[in-house]
């Protein structure tokens, strides 16, 4: 089967079910495994924002927004030239990337004949059911049924390992300029991970809020995970959050690689923050994964 993912946590998905060989096109965005986007087609164009604030980031996306203009591009010739017999897009968010409909309307207008699958996953069994659905429409649902199985089953370790223990009250900051509080399955990793998620938007959209409203829930760690950014941005954007949070311990952790991206590595997300709430029953996850920054 010929695949075109539109979003990076669906290529992650595409080749954890072992159907890299028949992925053909991809993202700008689509950087894990490395060879995806060094091997694909690349369909999907966007501006490259890694040179900007996050505030800059966020003035460019309401800019954006505000005039009707999208902020990815869709190379429909060369979509059409791959002859994909499923695309993988979703609906979820128009700032992480291209929506379903825009895909279809390319379809219609080239003549396109592809089963275009929408991934919008708002909790964490949300996304394990996704990773079922890929696997089914790719006709591979035994590999997608064993690898949730297998997933399950770490959160099951996991929430074993932490039970009965206190529940540290958790910040979850998804943007720091301006700030936003995060949502859809980030407050579940948390509590998965044998905490209590606060000021959190757990099952719907990340919304902007205040420092001061974040401050009034208490917490006692602050986690930042900024879409869209590794662990060494989200240590930069966790020194401005610093000063929010003078009675709390502050720690940054690669949002892409384990927290914002839907996918099978949330589950790796879940052992990183386990490992900063209980130290003493989780093992450090591997090196780039996280760090206290106060």
């Amino acid at each position: 089967m010929r695949i075109v993912s539109l979003l990076p946590s669906a290529t992650e998905i595409v080749y954890a079910l072992g159907l890299g060989d028949d992925l053909v096109g991809v993202t700008f965005e689509c950087d894990e495994p490395a060879e995806a986007r060094r091997d694909k087609a690349v369909v999907v164009g966007g501006r490259d924002t890694s040179g900007l604030t996050p505030g800059e980031i966020d003035d460019y996306v309401k800019e954006r927004m505000a005039a009707g203009e999208d902020l990815y591009t869709l190379r429909a010739g060369a979509l059409a030239g791959l002859d994909p017999e499923l695309i993988l897009t979703q609906d979820l968010c128009r700032v992480c990337a291209l929506p379903s409909g825009q895909v279809e309307d390319a379809l219609g207008h080239l003549g396109c004949r592809s089963d275009v699958l929408s991934l919008d996953p708002y909790t964490l069994d949300d996304v394990l059911g996704t990773i079922v659905e890929v696997g089914a429409r790719a006709g591979v649902p035994g590999r997608s049924e064993s690898l949730v199985r297998t997933l399950r089953e770490r959160l099951a370790k996991i929430s074993a390992t932490v039970a009965g223990r206190e529940r540290p009250r958790v910040a979850l900051v998804e943007w720091v300029d301006p700030p936003f509080s995060a949502g859809h399955w980030v407050p579940d990793l948390v509590s998965a991970a044998g905490g209590e998620a606060v000021g959190a938007n757990p099952g719907v959209r990340s919304a902007e809020t205040t420092w001061a409203a974040l401050a009034a829930t208490d917490p006692q760690y602050v986690i930042v995970t900024p879409c869209g950014f590794h662990l060494d941005g989200a240590a930069q954007q966790a020194k401005l959050v610093v000063p929010h949070f003078p009675g709390a311990q502050v720690w940054a952790i690669d949002g892409d690689g384990l927290v914002v991206r839907p996918g099978p590595r949330l589950i790796d997300g879940v052992d990183a923050i386990a490992a900063i709430l209980h130290p003493d029953a989780v093992p450090a996850p591997p090196p780039g994964a996280i760090t206290r920054v106060a």
